[in-house]
């Protein structure tokens, strides 16, 4: 696919998904993508990750598995390119809308959202239920500030996992570049963890997923600073410092990027230890703001991050009109 087709694609995806996001009664009805994905992942846990095996052949099993899974998924989105392709332009616009289903812009927003509504109506119980939702820690274990900052975070990362990195892959590689990412990111968060079942055969899908994430996680500290500087309250120069003395030091080599970012726009400190069911995680601070959030905090991210994928959607479009100048 040409960069062009494939810059255009993204330019009309990232617009009709934040438009539109993906139809509830679609959901109903045929599931999702990525819940197909999820459903191919379980199949291939289920049959190659024996118990009985040793730990190196479990890693096999691990990388087998993520090769059929990224075979399957890439097929599947290179045909639906071969067949709409030719269509012209009404080709571009059905696969925009089939790549839109891989980005969670909407959703995101909603779902975060909710924390604030929750706190504000429901106290700390309300927003405990709501954060449940998307994060993985014990919401047991936060008080209102916790529950506060995990919002942030969890609209800091998936920011870049849930949006920039799919929107990333989609602008170079098309339908297929995203739908190959999405599968990766997907089978991370089911089978990439540290437990005894999953620590050898989910290892391939843990590493390969850290090193796609790569780039989209510093374009998407980079998108924050950017928003922080158009946003009366936030701090461009705090975020930016806050990434370079931080961003390191996370437990992850990218989550600490947007996290750090979102911190120092925001002068707050972020991640730090937290309880992840009853495990208690002493990972290090993003930022070096206060650390009592709150609901109007939750909304002031929300705002942030409304004007970064205004960025993205004006740079992917600025982009594609500067490579159909080129080609032209």
């Amino acid at each position: 696919m040409a960069l062009s087709d494939s810059l255009t694609i993204l330019s009309l995806a990232l617009a009709a998904e934040a438009a539109f996001g993906y139809p509830h009664r679609l959901y109903t009805g045929i599931g999702h993508p990525v819940t197909w994905i999820g459903r191919l992942i379980k199949g291939l846990d289920r049959i190659l990750n024996r118990e009985a095996r040793s730990f190196g052949e479990r890693r096999a099993a691990g990388i087998l598995a993520l090769l059929i899974l990224l075979a399957a998924t890439g097929l599947v989105a290179w045909a639906l390119e071969l067949l709409l392709l030719p269509l012209g332009i009404l080709g571009l616009v059905l696969l925009a809308l089939f790549s839109g289903t891989l980005i969670a812009q909407r959703s995101l927003h909603e779902h975060v959202a909710a924390v604030a509504k929750g706190l504000r109506e429901g106290g700390l119980d309300g927003g405990r239920s709501a954060v449940a939702m998307i994060v993985g820690r014990n919401p047991r274990s936060l008080d209102e500030a916790g529950v506060s900052r995990a919002a942030i975070e969890s609209l800091a990362e998936n920011f870049s996992d849930g949006i920039v990195a799919p929107a990333f892959w989609l602008g170079l590689g098309g339908l297929t570049g995203a739908a190959l990412y999405k599968a990766t990111n997907t089978a991370d968060s089911m089978i990439g963890h540290r437990t005894s079942r999953h620590e050898a055969f989910g290892w391939a899908a843990a590493r390969f997923d850290d090193l796609v994430n790569l780039p989209a996680s510093r374009l998407t500290a980079l998108l924050v600073v950017a928003a922080a500087a158009l946003h009366r309250g936030a701090s461009p120069r705090g975020a930016w410092r806050a990434v370079w003395r931080d961003a390191s030091h996370h437990r992850s080599p990218n989550a600490g990027w947007p996290e750090a970012a979102m911190a120092g726009a925001l002068g707050l400190r972020l991640a730090g230890p937290r309880v992840y069911g009853d495990v208690r995680v002493e990972d290090r601070w993003m930022g070096d703001g206060r650390a009592e959030a709150n609901a109007d905090d939750i909304d002031r991210a929300l705002a942030l991050y409304r004007t970064a994928c205004l960025l993205l959607f004006a740079l992917a479009t600025g982009s594609a009109l500067l490579t159909w100048i080129i080609v032209r």
